[in-house]
């Protein structure tokens, strides 16, 4: 048993060091470098071109030699691990043949940056954990869309039936609208141009649904980001506690086994004493 735990150990110890990781870290940034220059055409014509490609294979292969230490150093525990997994599917896509448009998959692999950084981590997962109150505000921005975009329709379609000719080309229009790029000058007052209280329309959408509820996004991942930060400092000084009052205990325990000691020793002391004659 001790022989088939000792080199997993061993390779787990030496995969996950400090340094490795930082040499990881550092291909990862040579690789985003490398695949940048792979996209001009002048560099691939030049005679570095050739050598890019082979960079780009050997540092390819050193991911997957690490993604197979950690397979080894781990076993099955490996794919317990989220960002393990993460890792593995990012390296995964990178190895399946590909050509044509498929081929910038390969740039996939640089997202491995997010799950060796703990800050990016972070982020990743409290974006990940805002999902649920993400989905209820992105349900009620659907319904604010649908019901302006058939007002919408309803108004200005006969009109200007390029931007709110149908459903879809009212919710677009809304959506460009929201994005406030081009809605004032390029929509909103030609429009107006036609039917002057058209702003009675625009202005509550926009205060709507860009000032309010594109806000609230930001607020669920903000509240989340300070509840996890909350949790982690909790189990931080839970832990702290735990480790205090055992080496607390620890050291109560050694007093009286030393008193006890210092007690017994006394004892052997005023026994082993001759008793004065009178």
């Amino acid at each position: 048993m001790h022989a088939v735990a000792g080199p997993r150990a061993r390779v787990g110890a030496f995969i996950e060091s400090d340094r490795i990781q930082r040499w990881i870290i550092a291909l990862i940034l040579i690789n985003a470098a490398v695949l940048g220059l792979e996209t001009s055409p002048t560099v691939m014509e030049h005679t570095v071109g050739p050598w890019l490609l082979v960079a780009d294979k050997v540092i390819l292969g050193i991911f997957v030699v690490e993604i197979l230490l950690k397979l080894f150093a781990q076993g099955w525990g490996f794919f317990r691990r989220p960002w393990n997994v993460f890792d593995f599917l990012v390296v995964g896509i990178a190895l399946v043949p590909a050509s044509g448009p498929m081929a910038v998959l390969r740039v996939l692999r640089l997202l491995r940056l997010v799950s060796m950084m703990p800050k990016l981590r972070f982020i990743v997962e409290a974006l990940l954990k805002a999902i649920p109150g993400i989905l209820s505000i992105l349900g009620l921005l659907v319904l604010l869309f649908y019901v302006f975009a058939v007002i919408a329709t309803g108004l200005f379609g006969k009109s200007f039936p390029e931007w709110f000719g149908s459903l879809g080309q009212s919710m677009y229009t809304l959506f460009q609208v929201m994005t406030l790029e081009s809605w004032s000058m390029g929509i909103a007052r030609p429009v107006m141009e036609q039917y002057n209280w058209a702003w009675v329309f625009f202005v509550p959408f926009i205060l709507i649904a860009t000032f309010t509820i594109l806000n609230l996004f930001i607020a669920i991942i903000v509240n989340t980001m300070q509840s996890m930060q909350e949790d982690q400092q909790q189990f931080e000084h839970d832990t702290i506690e735990e480790v205090v009052h055992a080496e607390n205990t620890q050291l109560h325990e050694d007093l009286k086994a030393l008193r006890q000691e210092i007690r017994e020793l006394r004892k052997e002391i005023s026994s082993d004493r001759p008793s004065g004659s009178g």
